[in-house]
């Protein structure tokens, strides 16, 4: 790579004396500023920020040799050829419009790595979806592991794709997640397969529509290899599967759906606790392929199964064999304030679903159990929870709302539930948690659920979702003390 000169199957570019402008720091900017700096690219950084970290990271950038300006990520600098962005930055910044104006194309990260791929580069194996991303890559990796192949869980997941790209580990494959942000921005993206496993109205403040966020999740099909696989119990429009139908894929490349039903030729699915492949076997019509138990999926809650089911699918398009797939399951364990148990207290079970930052992934985690004390609210992000409230209602015993946007869900709750008692909370202290936990054992009965799965963000009341499932989890220990 020393002279500049990237080149891959499909697209190449010189970087050597290029004008190469990176729109933000951070943890997409910094590397990719460092790796086109070493490519011979001339490198501005800019930002709109001008705060102590950045300040910092412009300093070790500038000792290299960067140009690095702060407090101004509008203006476009002069003689610029090339921008690679950091995928957060919204498509009608000035910046790009002025990029637009002048004919400079602009790239993400991702699409910066891609490139820079060498000619026997490992494939990616793509997700994407509204929820469940992180926990397909990671189930994916670990089943592909078990198969003994070199692979890593890289992208949107926190690890940078452009040092799995660039750095001196080799990999057979590579288990890839991918947001909406980094698939807008990454136009020459060929995987070798690829699922979309939901869609839900998310980030829509950052595509401007349903279809312009449904369009950018359908990027990840486009020229796949082997295996498009879609979510066939999705329902609304567009779905999964008609994602795939605009696809333009490669030639024999296959549709390949899961279900929590019996599947059908050419899907995965589920039969009497059983998961089963009627993609990638020998007549397909008439045979199936045990794959894995559902008690070996951890925790084996609906939407997980459903997890587990594409990361199989994406494995077996790679050629896994069906025992990695069982070892690769068994063998996962997923990250903290994913659907988590953290104890149980008198006869009732407390569950951390922090993570459930929407309402998509709420009605998953509410459907995983018969008998629950709800613990929601936080910022609603434009949401609305009727839908969500109304699919729930004869499973809830009662609510305990906290956060700013907490009435939005009490009056979904008084529409669709009135009967569902309900605890308002009108605090928004970091210790608020400790009285929701608190009201959520009394409502509780033996048996019951306390879920906290909040279908709001966090930031009006904790740093992220992270210390909001601390603060639950310590607020149940004191229960338990």
């Amino acid at each position: 790579m020393g002279s500049g000169q990237v080149t891959s199957s499909s697209v190449s570019f010189d970087f050597q004396g290029k004008h190469v402008t990176v729109a933000g720091l951070g943890v997409s900017g910094v590397p990719a500023a460092r790796v086109l700096h070493g490519l011979g690219a001339r490198v501005t950084v800019v930002n709109d920020g001008d705060d102590e970290r950045a300040r910092a990271q412009a300093a070790e950038l500038e000792a290299l040799g960067v140009t690095v300006r702060l407090g101004d990520g509008a203006t476009l600098p002069e003689g610029t050829e090339l921008i690679v962005t950091a995928p957060g930055w919204k498509p009608d910044k000035p910046l790009f419009t002025a990029a637009r104006e002048a004919g400079v194309p602009v790239w993400g990260d991702v699409e910066l790595a891609w490139r820079l791929r060498g000619p026997d580069a490992a494939p990616w194996l793509a997700v994407t979806g509204t929820n469940g991303k992180t926990t397909t890559v990671q189930m994916l990796a670990s089943i592909l592991k078990a198969a003994g192949l070199r692979t890593a869980a890289v992208g949107n997941i926190g690890v940078s794709l452009l040092d799995a790209v660039t750095g001196e580990e080799d990999h057979d494959v590579l288990a890839v997640e991918l947001s909406s942000y980094q698939l807008h921005w990454a136009p020459s993206l060929r995987a070798h397969s690829a699922a979309v496993l939901n869609l839900a109205p998310d980030h829509l403040d950052w595509h401007g529509s349903m279809e312009a966020y449904a369009a950018d999740k359908g990027r990840v099909y486009e020229g796949n290899q082997v295996a498009c696989v879609y979510n066939a119990d999705a329902t609304g429009k567009p779905s999964t599967e008609d994602l795939v139908r605009e696809a333009d894929v490669e030639e024999g490349c296959r549709a390949i759906g899961f279900t929590l039903g019996t599947p059908g030729p050419s899907q995965l699915g589920v039969v009497e606790g059983i998961l089963v492949d009627r993609a990638f076997v020998e007549n397909r019509q008439k045979n199936a392929q045990e794959l894995a138990e559902v008690s070996d999926i951890d925790p084996p809650a609906p939407h997980n199964i459903a997890n587990a089911l594409a990361a199989a699918a994406l494995a077996r398009a790679y050629g896994v064999p069906a025992a990695a797939v069982r070892d690769g399951l068994r063998a996962f364990t997923p990250d903290a304030h994913r659907i988590a148990h953290v104890a149980d207290v008198d006869g009732v079970a407390y569950v951390d679903d922090s993570k459930a930052t929407n309402t998509h992934a709420t009605e998953a985690s509410l459907a995983a159990y018969d008998s629950i004390v709800w613990i929601a609210g936080g910022l609603a992000k434009g949401a609305t929870f009727d839908e969500l409230v109304t699919g729930a209602a004869e499973r809830l015993r009662g609510a305990v709302l906290i956060g700013a946007d907490r009435a939005l869900i009490r009056e979904a709750l008084a529409r669709h539930a009135p009967e569902v008692p309900v605890v308002d909370l009108d605090r928004t202290d970091t210790g608020a948690m400790l009285q929701a936990v608190q009201e959520a054992q009394r409502l509780a009965r033996p048996g019951d659920t306390v879920l906290l799965a909040p279908a709001c963000a966090s930031m009006d009341m904790f740093t992220n979702y992270n210390k909001r499932g601390d603060a639950f989890a310590e607020a149940v220990r004191e229960l338990g003390a």
